[in-house]
């Protein structure tokens, strides 16, 4: 009986896997190409590049006050008649752009960092906030226009040597991963879990609690999702279900909000034949225990690797939660 138990225990963590697979925010690998503007409009050189569209994925101590909420200060800015990267704040972990112009194509930004870059989605017509995930140096960021099929055209790029007022700056704040800044209800609701208590470790306890005891995975969601979702906090909140995606970003976005530093990490977890897919999970900083990666489920003894997706499914069983503790399982490839 016991055997069959944790066969059973085992499919489900492979399903929920594979959901998350199946809408997983995969970043595209991007390459340059040089084409002659004369062959798209007049007489100007482009350059062009070719992205894939983005899949879902199924220290000394921070400064802990009230919300950090980005914002365009307009000090430092690159712009043309059709777009804006507003750098003013980078020491705060973000930049912000606005694509203002008129098309009926797709937008995108994307940010080159010191060692990764990161390819994301821009609504026209509004200011969006992304982080600078790769810590210290020198990133380059770059709003595009979708030309052709897979083909994005350059608006405008700025280059920016980056120094962090601290290493935290861009895990407390929203940004579009984890925007909280449109989220009263889940400020709110995060506010009133943590109550007077001010030990870090003692917020995520009562944030996870309640977050993998009153979610559950949304199957329709994770069989129909397209590539571009991102995750409504509010929205999650209320309709208590979400996607691999929406129980980290909710999550990520409660912890922050509060004051407590929080990573929004995707990554690629096994499926089982040799075969791997995209997830998310979240990583926390503690003054005792500094980054704890991955990790923020309590035994009873330690602090263990936690998963919100996989523990409120697997309702937290024995086997789920030794599965989620094994560090083998998770691979890092993005962080928000």
């Amino acid at each position: 009986m016991k055997y069959w138990k944790q066969l059973a225990l085992l499919t489900l963590a492979l399903t929920m896997l594979a959901g998350c697979a199946q809408q997983s925010q995969e970043q595209p690998e991007i390459r340059d190409v040089y084409v002659d503007r004369a062959a798209l409009q007049e007489d100007e050189a482009e350059i062009v590049m070719e992205v894939e569209d983005e899949e879902v994925p199924l220290a000394t101590a921070p400064a802990l006050n009230d919300l950090l909420m980005p914002q365009a200060s307009g000090t430092l800015v690159k712009e043309n008649s059709r777009a804006k990267i507003d750098y003013s704040n980078t020491k705060d972990g973000y930049v912000m752009a606005l694509f203002s112009g008129t098309t009926s194509t797709r937008i995108k930004v994307q940010i080159g960092g010191p060692t990764t870059t990161y390819t994301y989605d821009l609504p026209v017509g509004v200011w969006t906030t992304f982080p600078l995930s790769d810590g210290n140096g020198t990133y380059r960021v770059t709003v595009l226009e979708n030309t052709n099929q897979k083909y994005y055209a350059q608006v405008v790029d700025v280059s920016v040597a980056v120094t962090l007022s601290d290493e935290f700056a861009p895990f407390l704040r929203p940004n579009q991963y984890v925007d909280y800044s449109a989220a009263p209800n889940t400020v709110a609701k995060a506010k009133e879990l943590a109550g007077t208590e001010t030990d870090p470790l003692k917020q995520v306890e009562k944030i996870y609690d309640f977050v993998v005891e009153n979610l559950t995975y949304d199957q329709q969601l994770a069989a129909t999702v397209k590539s571009g979702y991102l995750p409504v906090l509010d929205n999650v909140l209320s309709s208590k279900k979400g996607i691999c995606f929406d129980y980290a970003s909710l999550m990520t976005g409660m912890l922050r909000s509060v004051g407590v530093p929080c990573k929004l990490i995707t990554g690629h977890v096994p499926l089982g034949n040799g075969q791997t897919g995209m997830h998310a999970w979240i990583n926390v900083w503690t003054k005792d225990n500094g980054w704890v990666d991955g990790a923020i489920y309590f035994d009873g003894a330690a602090w263990q690797r936690m998963d919100p997706t996989f523990a409120s499914n697997g309702n937290q069983s024995d086997e789920i939660m030794q599965y989620i503790g094994n560090g083998a399982n998770y691979s890092v490839k993005y962080i928000y």
